[in-house]
C-alpha cells in the first residue's frame, strides 16, 4: 500500500470508533458531525475492504479484522504522538485544552478542588472534566477516555501495568457527633465494636476501611451503610460512629458537626493515593505539565500525622 495515498487521520478515527463503538460518540470526541464520521467509516471500510463495525441490536460490533487492527493502530498512534511531543511546547497561560480525570468525590473535594482554583488563575484556557470511579476505571484509562486516574493504590491491583506515581497518604480517624453522649476524648476498642456503627461503601463495593477492619477481625455493630463521602454528615445528633479519611474530616468536620478521635486499632493502615496514566500520554508536554500540577499540590499539602 502506498502511504502517500492514505490519510493517516483515518487511523485516528478508526481508533476512536474502536474505543467508543459508536459513530455518535466518536464524532463528538473528534468535534465533527455524525454524518462526517459516518463518511469516514465508509472510507475506512473501503481502505481495509472490510465492514469493520457492524450493527447488532442497539450497538456496533467489531469484525475480526477490526479487532486484530485495534492494538497495532493504537501503538502506531502512540508512537507518532511521542515523536511529535519531543518537539512540542506547552504554555499553560495560553493553551486551550481539556484534561479528563477519574477520581472519587473524596479526592475531588480534598485534592482536586485546590487544582481548580489554581487553573482559573494560572491556566485560564485549561478545562477539567472529572469522572467518577466506576468498576471499569482501568479500561477507561486504557481506552483513553480519561487522561489520568487518581485513586488508592490498595484498590488498584493492576497499577504496576501503568505509569504511576504516589501523590500522598491519608490515614483514618474515628468520627462521632461533637456532642456524643458516650464518647469522650478517647474511644476504646470495646466502644468501637459495640456502639452503633456507620459502615462505608465505594459505589457497590465495601470501602477499603471496611475491608481492613474485616481483615483485622474487628467486630462492628453495623446499623447503616452509606458512601464514605456522605458518611460524616450522617453522624450529627446520633450515637453512630464511623471511620473517615483525615483530609476529608478536617475539611468538612465543622460543617458536619463531628469530633475526631484516634482509632483504637493500632494496625489500621493509611491509604496511598496514586495517579496513573498510559504510555500514550507519558511524554506529551501538556500531560507532563498537568501531572506536575498534581505533584506540586500533593507536596504542598502538610502530611498527615501517621
Amino acid at each position: 500500500m502506498d502511504l502517500r495515498r492514505v490519510d493517516l487521520n483515518l487511523l485516528v478515527a478508526f481508533d476512536l470508533l474502536m474505543t467508543e463503538r459508536s459513530v455518535t460518540r466518536a464524532a463528538q470526541r473528534l468535534s465533527v458531525g455524525q454524518s462526517a464520521m459516518s463518511s469516514t467509516l465508509g472510507r475506512l471500510r473501503r481502505l481495509f475492504d472490510d465492514p469493520l463495525l457492524t450493527r447488532e441490536g442497539h450497538g456496533l460490533v467489531a469484525t475480526p479484522l477490526a479487532e486484530s487492527l485495534a492494538e497495532p493502530v493504537r501503538q502506531l498512534l502512540t508512537g507518532i504522538e511521542s515523536v511529535l511531543a519531543l518537539q512540542g511546547e506547552f504554555d499553560p497561560a495560553t493553551e486551550r485544552r481539556t484534561f479528563s480525570v477519574i477520581a472519587n468525590d473524596y479526592l475531588t473535594m480534598t485534592f482536586l478542588q485546590p487544582l481548580i482554583a489554581r487553573l482559573s488563575t494560572e491556566a485560564p484556557g485549561i478545562r477539567l472534566r472529572i469522572f467518577p470511579t466506576g468498576d471499569d476505571f482501568a479500561e477507561q484509562l486504557l481506552r483513553h477516555r480519561a487522561d489520568l486516574l487518581v485513586m488508592p493504590r490498595e484498590a488498584f491491583e493492576g497499577h504496576a501495568e501503568f505509569h504511576h506515581r504516589v501523590l500522598f497518604r491519608d490515614r483514618y480517624l474515628v468520627a462521632v457527633d461533637k456532642d456524643h453522649p458516650e464518647v469522650g476524648e478517647e474511644i476504646t476498642l470495646e466502644q468501637f465494636s459495640t456502639l452503633p456503627y456507620l459502615a462505608t461503601s465505594s459505589g457497590h463495593l465495601r470501602s477499603l476501611a471496611e475491608m481492613q477492619l474485616d481483615f483485622l477481625g474487628v467486630p462492628r455493630n453495623t446499623e447503616i451503610t452509606a458512601g464514605f463521602g456522605m458518611a460524616p454528615f450522617l453522624l450529627s445528633g446520633t450515637r453512630l460512629i464511623t471511620l473517615v479519611h483525615e483530609r476529608l474530616a478536617h475539611k468538612i468536620g465543622e460543617a458536619a458537626g463531628i469530633r475526631l478521635l484516634e482509632p483504637p486499632i493500632p494496625r489500621l493502615q493509611p491509604i496511598t493515593e496514586i495517579m496513573a496514566w498510559t504510555t500514550r500520554t507519558d511524554r506529551d508536554p501538556g500531560h507532563r505539565w498537568f501531572r506536575q500540577c498534581l505533584i506540586d499540590l500533593a507536596e504542598r499539602e502538610p502530611p498527615t500525622s501517621a
